[in-house]
């Protein structure tokens, strides 16, 4: 793979429908765009520049101010040249609030059509982490299928596939061994010529081995986990774009210490779909489902037909998203109110240099 002075990866050649292209994004592009303009997909995402492929191969771009904010996954048009005109419209979206104490949304990937959600059969495993990502697929309104990675360190892998289930009966879950070539073919169903996968887990589940398995070659470096409480390290350290031989397109993205959700409410119900159902029989519609007389959640789980794992989960991520939520909603009120005033005060400076012209 050689880099040109003009900016182009020789490179393979790959058509729009294998980059992910469908009607959603074509029905977006009047007919003088389609004459002029070259649609790219975003392929990594850098600190002042980004990957694009189109049709002719790979390219750099350099990211500018006016641009909107891109996720990897995104579609873009280009001119002739080589420069951008605009973002288009997303069919999916998924994005976080950024870990630790910054108010900020943090873009994770775009217009996948399914999403891996990977957990592994260690010490590591959580049913919990495992309703979290799910509510994130959920709300973007894409299909999740659970992979159960590192199948060859239990006894009983259906065992924990069954635990998984038990969320949703109509829920994918496999689990796999990364490590055994064999394995592949359990995934490629989802991973067919012009779809987009992509894979969220936090670190040390084994994407990075993952990935060289869909890929068939040792693509992505992986790394091994600390023995003392089965964490791994981050090996991937940005989300980028993988063409697979299958024809499919595959996001990795960074393993996740930590997945703020924000602002999918609508996913969270989605994901304990049966907490809703039960929650409209309660006697009480602001009962919080602790010790309220006539709660049917509690019994349910009295008799037994609820897990109080369950609830508990359900009540800590939506206490999270609806916190998480508000507090972004404050910061982009402040930053519009911030505009506004820089705005205004740009105005009458420049009225006063228009005045002190005249005088």
């Amino acid at each position: 793979m050689m880099l040109y002075a003009s900016g182009v990866i020789m490179t393979t050649i790959y058509s729009l429908s294998q980059l992910g292209w469908s009607p959603f994004f074509q029905q977006q592009i009047s007919l003088d765009e389609w004459e002029h303009f070259i649609p790219a997909r975003v392929t990594a995402n850098h600190r002042s520049e980004i990957e694009l492929v189109t049709e002719s191969g790979k390219h750099r771009l350099s990211l500018l101010p006016s641009m909107p904010a891109l996720a990897v996954g995104d579609w873009i048009l280009l001119d002739s040249e080589m420069r951008f005109q605009r973002m288009l419209e997303r069919a999916s979206l998924f994005s976080r609030k950024a870990a630790g104490s910054k108010v900020a949304s943090q873009l994770i990937a775009a217009n996948v059509d399914t999403v891996f959600v990977v957990c592994s059969l260690n010490n590591n495993f959580s049913l919990n982490r495992i309703e979290r990502y799910l509510a994130l697929v959920k709300d973007a309104g894409v299909e999740p299928l659970v992979v159960l990675t590192k199948a060859d360190l239990v006894s009983d892998p259906q065992q924990y596939v069954r635990q998984v289930q038990a969320f949703d009966s109509m829920l994918m879950v496999e689990a796999v061994n990364a490590l055994d070539p064999d394995n592949r073919e359990v995934l490629m169903p989802w991973c067919r010529a012009g779809k987009t996968v992509a894979l969220l887990g936090s670190s040390g589940v084994g994407k990075s081995t993952l990935v060289n398995m869909l890929m068939g070659v040792e693509s992505a470096q992986t790394g091994g986990i600390r023995a003392d409480d089965d964490k791994g390290r981050h090996t991937t350290t940005a989300c980028s774009m993988h063409f697979m031989s299958s024809g499919g397109n595959l996001l990795d993205t960074p393993g996740m210490r930590e997945l703020q959700l924000a602002d999918c409410e609508q996913g969270v119900e989605q994901t304990f779909a049966e907490i809703g159902e039960l929650a409209e029989r309660c006697r009480y519609a602001d009962c919080q489902h602790r010790s309220e007389p006539g709660c049917a959640l509690r019994a349910a789980i009295n008799a037994g037909q609820l897990d109080e794992r369950r609830l508990d989960s359900y009540l800590k991520l939506m206490r999270e998203q609806a916190f998480n939520s508000a507090s972004l909603a404050e910061k982009r009120e402040r930053d519009r109110n911030l505009g506004r005033f820089y705005r205004t005060a740009k105005r009458h400076a420049s009225k006063r240099k228009k005045g002190d012209s005249y005088s």
